[in-house]
């Protein structure tokens, strides 16, 4: 859901947060995001009596963040003029801290109504994820549930305003799920409004396809950098190669180390296309021929390949998960293997993987994160510490790309 200004003259000026509808459909994955757009008057008051009545902030603590909303103003100033002081009484001031976290608070009720609809989401400051399982041969019972919902939140009395125009809706599945989806399945209906199904959707940087296959989002990626790549090329003869490897750092290596780690197990095209958009960037760096093999310019500047990067991500992450069990949507995914007879290697910490029946399906967090976890040795796992442990997460990957000894 995409909220916005119901002021027009104001709608280029504000920031829109940005939220996300997913519908997982059983046997398919079904993906919409939908427009939710906040009427700002009496928010204030909405978020502070309901601080009081849902979260439980009483006494003291409601008193400040009372005293520090009441008698605000606000004025403009170009130059050496200024205009007189307005009364400001929605909003919280420029530079606060309680934005983000009042926000959430006035749009707490829109996930009492998503939970009374038994769909799964997640929350996180303006970003909203909504999950919602069907099959592929009967998605019209899920259809009904996910148009009920839509159209709740829409009628909430909580001066926010659906807005199923700005909305786009996607079907996720395998090649013979989608066949027998989107034969009869074109469109969604959220809050009144149908919605045609499309072949992709960009959520926060990433863009899903229908078969998750990433091949856009890697085709997206790489020209991204590539369009960088002939950028530093031209200015090349002016730059230092320190300099040179801090812009590519910055505008190439940001780009491919972003999400990467939902690249696992993806097709081979998908790697393909962000580790050629990689080598190109170092060979720039070094002032080496396109023709040249890229494998030793990784192994001289001790940088590891996608995959291995892929791995280096989700090892990371799995042992942050592994140590303080947050985020919490994430490590309720991961349980710890439990052996039945002793064995030598029965003490290392390993995880459980899930048995699945496709590939499709071992991309999922659930199985990824146990697989590379799984694939280290003990003295990595057993680190006393993030530092430590990435170190010689490193090392070992580095080893495995480049089989030295």
């Amino acid at each position: 859901m995409r909220p916005v200004c119901d002021f027009p003259w104001m709608g280029s000026v504000l920031q829109v947060p940005f939220s996300a509808l997913i519908c997982w459909l059983g046997d398919i994955k079904g993906l919409c995001i939908w427009g939710l757009s906040p009427t700002w008057n009496n928010s204030r008051k909405r978020s502070i009596d309901r601080l009081q009545s849902e979260f439980g902030v009483i006494d003291m603590p409601l008193d400040w963040l009372h005293s520090y909303l009441s008698d605000c103003e606000y004025f403009v100033t170009i130059g050496q003029h200024q205009s007189d002081a307005v009364p400001l009484n929605v909003g919280v001031p420029q530079g606060s801290v309680l934005g983000p976290q009042l926000f959430a608070v006035y749009c707490s009720p829109v996930a009492d109504v998503i939970s009374e609809h038994g769909i799964s989401y997640h929350q996180y400051t303006d970003d909203t994820q909504m999950r919602l399982s069907l099959r592929a041969d009967n998605t019209a019972e899920g259809l009904a549930v996910l148009a009920t919902c839509t159209s709740d939140i829409r009628h909430l009395r909580n001066g926010l305003q659906l807005n199923p125009y700005k909305s786009e809706a996607l079907i996720v599945g395998t090649t013979n799920q989608l066949q027998v989806a989107t034969a009869s399945l074109w469109s969604m209906t959220v809050a009144g409004v149908d919605l045609l199904v499309a072949d992709k959707m960009k959520v926060l940087g990433v863009v899903l396809d229908r078969r998750l296959s990433l091949d856009r989002h890697a085709t997206s990626v790489a020209r991204a950098c590539n369009y960088h790549v002939q950028a530093i090329r031209y200015i090349h003869c002016l730059l230092t190669t320190e300099l040179a490897l801090t812009l590519a750092c910055s505008l190439i290596l940001s780009r491919l180390d972003y999400c990467n780690a939902l690249l696992h197990g993806a097709p081979a095209n998908s790697i393909y296309s962000e580790a050629a958009a990689g080598a190109e960037h170092w060979r720039i760096v070094l002032q080496i021929t396109r023709r040249s093999p890229s494998q030793p310019l990784l192994q001289q500047l001790h940088w590891l390949p996608v995959r291995q990067q892929i791995d280096y991500k989700l090892a990371i992450l799995t042992y942050k998960i592994h140590h303080t069990s947050t985020p919490v949507y994430l490590s309720r995914h991961i349980q710890p293997h439990t052996v039945t007879r002793r064995l030598r290697s029965s003490a290392m910490p390993r995880l459980c993987k899930l048995t699945t029946r496709t590939n499709f399906a071992d991309r999922g967090f659930c199985c990824s994160a146990p697989a590379v976890w799984n694939s280290l040795t003990a003295d990595i796992v057993d680190s006393s510490s993030l530092p430590i442990f990435k170190s010689k997460l490193n090392t070992f990957l580095f080893k495995h790309a480049f089989s030295t000894s």
